[in-house]
């Protein structure tokens, strides 16, 4: 796979405390519609999910929503001009995306977009996958998850032999040409990381 048609964006049904949040996932829908690349993200109006799904539709670009059944009231599923898939549950939610998706990009969020990314880590580590996952480390929020994986590599948690990197950018903008070239070396010559890495741009 070296061209990125689908990226999937976790990101907070919140909009946390900091307006460069907010701003952050505008942007990054813009540059999707721009770039003409389909946002594949969970489905609910608020918080940033519903920042970056209006920008990318307010542009022109594809949305492609996907939530379980359970949480469309309380994320409050979008009801705009966008394609939404309802799964059962969250399991087949986050299968959806893995399937739909060619990149994972994880924007400001909670317990929930920690999930997502860490099991599409995981999946990676163990072989599953080489679609390139991004932190998109707005305002240095995810640099705590950066040292706690340098931390378990330190104690030896994380061990030669299991290959993960885990791309870090600091600016929007940085995102797409990023991922783009993550996927090319993929492509190029596999994933032959010795182990899980934190790599920043």
């Amino acid at each position: 796979m070296t061209e990125i048609q689908k990226i999937c964006v976790y990101c907070g049904s919140g909009s946390g405390n900091e307006p460069a949040f907010a701003e952050a996932a505008r942007s990054f829908g813009k540059i999707l519609a721009d770039n003409r690349i389909s946002l594949v993200y969970g489905g609910g109006s608020v918080g940033l999910m519903g920042e970056i799904s209006q920008a990318a539709l307010d542009h022109g670009g594809e949305v492609i929503g996907v939530i379980p059944e359970f949480l469309m009231l309380r994320e409050r599923a979008s009801t705009t001009r966008h394609q939404m898939i309802i799964t059962r549950d969250l399991h087949e939610r986050k299968r959806t995306m893995f399937d739909l998706a060619d990149a994972f990009v994880a924007l400001p969020g909670g317990i929930g977009t920690l999930e997502e990314l860490v099991e599409q880590a995981t999946w990676a580590q163990l072989g599953h996958h080489s679609k390139p996952i991004l932190l998109g480390n707005i305002g240095g929020f995810w640099d705590p998850l950066c040292v706690l994986i340098d931390h378990m590599k330190e104690h030896a948690f994380i061990r030669p032999g299991f290959s993960t990197n885990l791309l870090v950018v600091d600016q929007i903008d940085e995102i797409l040409p990023t991922l783009r070239r993550a996927a090319r070396q993929a492509s190029d010559a596999g994933i032959t990381a010795d182990d899980m890495r934190v790599e920043r741009i």
